[in-house]
């Protein structure tokens, strides 16, 4: 999030809870190059700070991006979303929502 508290501190700090971020897409900020395989990551930065990491999810995929929410740092957010990725791109628990949402399925 651009001001730097996005859904995932909303929601974490209303229920006082460890929560991260990860969406499909960079939404702000940039980062350097990815390796081609699953578990690379980069450093994303937005005027000159850390916002998130670039995640490569599976071999040659586009990466996801993540990012800290409440009472998590950057790598147990890393490593949480890597162990909830299965079949596709994107974690399980978002691949559930989307599909609940009505959006397409699978994700990938």
């Amino acid at each position: 999030h651009p001001r730097r508290f996005g859904l995932a501190s909303h929601l974490g700090l209303f229920l006082d809870i460890p929560t991260i971020g990860c969406a499909k897409s960079l939404l702000c900020g940039s980062h350097g190059p990815l390796g081609e395989t699953r578990g690379s990551v980069a450093d994303v930065v937005d005027h000159e700070e850390m916002v998130g990491v670039a995640v490569r999810t599976r071999d040659g995929v586009k990466p996801v991006y993540v990012s800290i929410g409440h009472k998590c740092g950057f790598a147990d957010a890393v490593e949480s979303v890597l162990h909830c990725v299965r079949r596709f791109r994107l974690p399980e628990p978002i691949r559930m929502a989307h599909h609940a949402a009505g959006g397409r399925f699978p994700c990938q």
